[in-house]
């Protein structure tokens, strides 16, 4: 019987030993939402698990109660005990780092003012944020605004895409600051103690000859060719289908074979590709193998989904093993941003490249195609990832982007950098910024923050405030102080400390006729651009005299500002026919 007794207790014991448990569960954020790739160690044997698309995960254990450790990119880490006779719902801690990244951003801002109601538009299968345009503010109550400063230009070579197209430009398509940024406004080198240097002008406003027109100049240092750093490049192609045509995967072949020709023996180059293949095409080559990269380029061919979500990963990795400290490391994104398998959605994208936002690896996007072009996650995507955003709408802008002006597109001299200005209420009754126009779904969140730029290697920027004067403009203004106080705060490359730069702008009044030419293309460019957004500061002008004004400002020999005379003209055409077709229904 003792004998019986024993061997059946042997029995039992070996089959609690090997009785199979289940955990189960959900993984959440503190918003609530599901997180999928959380990393999950198992602490009885060691195994690490991650938790499915949904958030959910279910291990097996031979223990009634076990213990887990959760981890994510951007989350504090949570060890648990769990009972395998419930489901639990668990929820992971955002770092402060990463909630503080994750917040919208805006492009300007002034305290206090709310926004208005608006509604988002869809045009097609493209999409684009939804603007909304800054208005006058006044000066003795908000006499502080700011914008960031950028080397974004995607918006002018998008809009000149559809003008050739012969139709209409959607008008949160058009942000005014990337057709300034378009183009070279005779680059001023600042002083040679400062990354900044600063001109300003100040004349009566072309549109509305009560109000006052400040054009401030800003321009960024040039690095010394001599000291550029070592570049390690990965240029992450799309390759799917929705890339087989003309002006997509065979516009990037040529654009990307045009700037390995500007490779130095020190620069290091990877491809990365997402479609029917996701991996890594090349592996890191030295810029002297010009040739074996050229190959490489010219083999990519277009097929399968758009898995962006897994490619962006795998290049920021590989980014992230050849990292050179101190030298330029970056992701250039080529892309029709048709992203459909994996994270797909805007804020999903959004808080993956926040994740590394802070690693010291930029994102460069490059936009392509017509359709299903998604111009909203391309411009999001570059603004989370420290870096610029243009878009190739043929091989002369390949040329000009990636071998012209390549020190600008790829080398940085200033992150987050933020211009602040503040008006002086005795001059201004009121002011608005022209352009740097905020998304709506930034504007709407009580969390948002302001958004500093990437500035690349010489750029130049001029940004564009329509004054309400004190003083009729007519009236002689003297000793009076300056009309504004200008703060830039900024980062260098690598570096997290905040510096600063001022400069004060003195309220000397020039007739808008003896403008330096420069500053009156500046204003054209403004004015074509509120026509296109269908500016309610628009209604006093016509396209004739954007193109008279275009005309008479623009050089001779710039090629770049001919050509948009000749856009200018095709765009009057497109909205007269437009006009008169509205007036016959």
């Amino acid at each position: 019987m003792k004998a019986a007794i024993a061997i059946l207790t042997s029995f039992l014991c070996v089959i609690a030993a090997h009785a199979q448990y289940y955990l189960r569960g959900e993984i959440r954020d503190e918003k609530n939402n599901l997180l999928s790739n959380a990393r999950i160690l198992l602490h009885s044997t060691g195994y690490v698990y991650s938790s499915g698309s949904s958030g959910s995960f279910g291990i097996m254990t031979s223990k009634r109660i076990d213990s887990i450790t959760i981890s994510l990119d951007g989350y504090q880490a949570l060890s648990v005990k769990l009972e395998t006779a419930k489901y639990h719902s668990l929820v992971l801690k955002t770092l402060f780092t990463s909630a503080n990244l994750q917040k919208n951003r805006l492009l300007s801002f002034t305290r206090n003012l709310k926004p208005g109601d608006r509604r988002n538009r869809t045009i097609g299968g493209e999409t684009y944020n939804s603007l909304l345009e800054n208005d006058f503010v006044q000066a003795d109550k908000y006499p502080e605004t700011g914008f960031a400063i950028n080397t974004d230009k995607a918006s002018y070579s998008n809009v000149r895409r559809f003008l050739n197209m012969n139709t209409t430009v959607p008008p949160d398509a058009v942000r005014t600051e990337e057709l300034l940024n378009y183009f070279n406004f005779k680059y001023q080198p600042p002083p040679a103690d400062s990354v900044f240097g600063f001109h300003s002008y100040i004349s009566e406003c072309p549109w509305n000859k009560a109000n006052q027109l400040l054009a401030l100049h800003v321009s960024a240092r040039k690095l010394d060719p001599d000291k550029i750093p070592p570049s390690n490049l990965v240029f992450l192609i799309d390759v799917s289908g929705s890339m087989d045509m003309p002006n997509r995967l065979p516009l990037l072949k040529s654009a990307f074979t045009l700037l390995v020709n500007n490779l130095r023996d020190k620069d290091t180059i990877s491809i990365v590709v997402y479609g029917s293949t996701i991996g890594v095409w090349l592996q890191p080559t030295s810029g002297k193998e010009k040739e074996k990269i050229r190959k490489s380029i010219e083999e990519l061919y277009p097929g399968g989904s758009t898995p962006g979500e897994s490619g962006i990963r795998t290049a920021y990795n590989l980014a992230k093993n050849q990292f050179i400290k101190g030298g330029n490391n970056r992701v250039i994104l080529a892309t029709d941003g048709d992203f459909n398998v994996g994270q797909t959605s805007d804020d999903e994208l959004e808080k993956l490249i926040t994740l590394h936002q802070q690693s010291g690896i930029y994102l460069t996007c490059l936009g392509v195609g017509m359709g299903n072009y998604k111009d909203s996650k391309l411009e999001v995507l570059a603004k989370k990832g420290n870096g610029n955003f243009a878009y190739l709408d043929n091989e002369r802008e390949a040329e000009k982007v990636l071998v012209k002006e390549l020190t600008q597109t790829l080398y940085s001299v200033a992150d987050n950098a933020f211009l602040n200005i503040a008006f002086n209420p005795g001059l201004v009754k009121n002011y608005r910024l022209i352009g740097f126009d905020n998304k709506w779904k930034a504007l709407v969140d009580s969390v948002s923050e302001l958004d500093g730029g990437e500035v690349g290697s010489g750029h130049a920027v001029v940004a564009l405030f329509e004054i309400d004067p004190v003083f009729p403009t007519a009236t002689p203004v003297t000793a009076r102080g300056d009309l504004a106080f200008i703060n830039v705060r900024y980062e260098l490359p690598n570096d997290t400390l905040h510096r600063f730069t001022s400069y004060r702008c003195p309220y000397t009044v020039t007739p808008f006729s003896s403008l330096p030419a420069t500053y009156r293309f500046a204003a054209s460019v403004a004015m074509f651009a509120a026509l296109l957004k269908e500016s309610k500061y628009a209604r006093t002008y016509s396209w004739a005299e954007v193109i008279k004004l275009a005309e008479e400002s623009a050089e001779p020999q710039d090629a770049v500002q001919q050509e948009f005379i000749s856009i200018i003209e095709k765009a009057k055409k497109i909205y007269g026919k437009e006009r008169k077709r509205k007036k016959s229904m």
